[in-house]
């Protein structure tokens, strides 16, 4: 078998694992079952995957990857389209928490720590979230360092979802999301764009985020400014003076 018919026959096995698990569940995914699916022998799977955990891995980084590129664009044109970062950042709250309640199987899958920390498509997923962060941090509204944002912004999200799932449908509060969001900005942004009255973090955040566009420094100097950016938001984060 070539490359290319193999990884076809891998293709078709993930999508058809994917589908049974969105309609069904993950006692749906099993080796019969998926192998039905995909119209191949269920020997095939043990050779592309191992076992069924195998399989699910694939599954999980399958889908992740392409909701986490679709992300990625939206981001893009968000950038090219000079959208409101704080609207984009909204933007990107609703399409998660509604993928999560939407797709409640996929997302335990997905939020599986075990899954996420080895995962490139988990990471990728990351650095959007980190993108959008950026984007607000350029225009002086972040008091806090842009890891400290997408880290709570993260736990917010997830967080928000379980309780979410864990509630039957008919008694979930319907603002809850709205309200997590909120509290979340409120905990990272300043009430205006830098300035002098804003405080020092928020300049120095605004600046961080914008020094890597400072083409006239050399890679060298690039890198030590951002590494005392990097302290100086630390000492303020911590509250040196």
């Amino acid at each position: 078998m070539s490359e290319t018919d193999r990884g076809d026959l891998r293709t078709r096995i993930v999508d058809g694992a994917a589908q049974l698990l969105r309609e069904h569940g993950p006692a749906a995914v099993t080796t019969r079952g998926v192998a039905e699916a995909a119209g191949v022998q269920p020997p095939a799977i043990y050779r592309l995957f191992g076992d069924k955990d195998g399989l699910l891995d694939a599954v999980a980084e399958h889908v992740m990857t392409t909701y986490v590129t679709a992300k990625a664009a939206q981001v893009e044109a968000a950038s090219a389209d000079d959208v409101d970062p704080v609207a984009d950042l909204r933007a990107g709250w609703d399409r998660q928490i509604d993928f999560g309640v939407t797709n409640p199987t996929l997302f335990r899958l997905l939020s599986d720590p075990d899954r996420v920390r080895p995962s490139p498509a988990a990471q990728q997923g990351r650095e959007v979230l980190a993108a959008r962060i950026r984007r607000v941090a350029a225009t002086g509204r972040l008091r806090v360092s842009e890891q400290r944002a997408v880290a709570v912004f993260q736990a917010a999200g997830i967080g928000a979802i379980h309780v979410l799932l864990a509630t039957p449908p008919d008694r979930r509060d319907p603002g809850l999301a709205d309200s997590m969001f909120e509290a979340v900005l409120r905990e990272v942004l300043t009430d205006a764009p830098a300035t002098a009255d804003a405080g020092p973090m928020a300049a120095t955040v605004a600046f961080r985020a914008v020094a890597p566009q400072l083409d006239v420094l050399t890679p060298g100097e690039q890198h030590l400014l951002g590494e005392l950016l990097d302290r100086a938001v630390e000492a303020l984060a911590a509250g040196q003076p």
